[in-house]
């Protein structure tokens, strides 16, 4: 498992709002969340050459990033799960797994369950998100 700290091509980085992940711009006074990144095992169920499919979560409190369809709309939430539990499942649990793409020094995390959505971020204190509008009014590329 690698831990990780996320922040955007804005020098924004991610901390935690009660249940949700916002974007805050790095200063010496904030302490971004810890990502722990752990790759799913399970290799030859997925689509090839898109990224690696990793699970996202965070220590304190033990939960995870997944997508699932609110209002015929894909969206981002954090689930209470440990991110082991998953590693170990015996099928891949596809709403938590994305595929991490490194492109040069950034990355972009594409969701397993919902093709073409990224997970993204937008302006200050913004909760991070997923949208299929790359590179618009949204930034998915992310410096780990």
């Amino acid at each position: 498992m690698e831990s990780l700290t996320f922040s955007d091509l804005n020098q924004q980085v991610w901390i935690l709002q009660g249940q949700t992940l916002v974007t805050v711009p790095r200063s010496n006074s904030v302490s971004p969340v810890t990502i722990a990144v752990v790759t799913c095992k399970h290799l030859t169920s997925f689509e090839q050459g898109k990224g690696s499919p990793i699970y996202l979560g965070i220590q304190k409190p033990e939960m995870c990033l997944f997508c699932e369809d609110v209002g015929g709309k894909p969206t981002l939430q954090l689930k209470e799960q440990k991110i082991m539990d998953l590693y170990n499942q015996p099928e891949p649990v596809k709403p938590f797994l994305f595929y991490h793409a490194k492109t040069g020094s950034t990355s972009t995390f594409e969701s397993v369950a919902f093709p073409g959505w990224f997970i993204a971020s937008l302006e200050i204190g913004q909760p991070i998100c997923i949208t299929s509008d790359q590179g618009q009014s949204h930034n998915t590329a992310f410096n780990l």
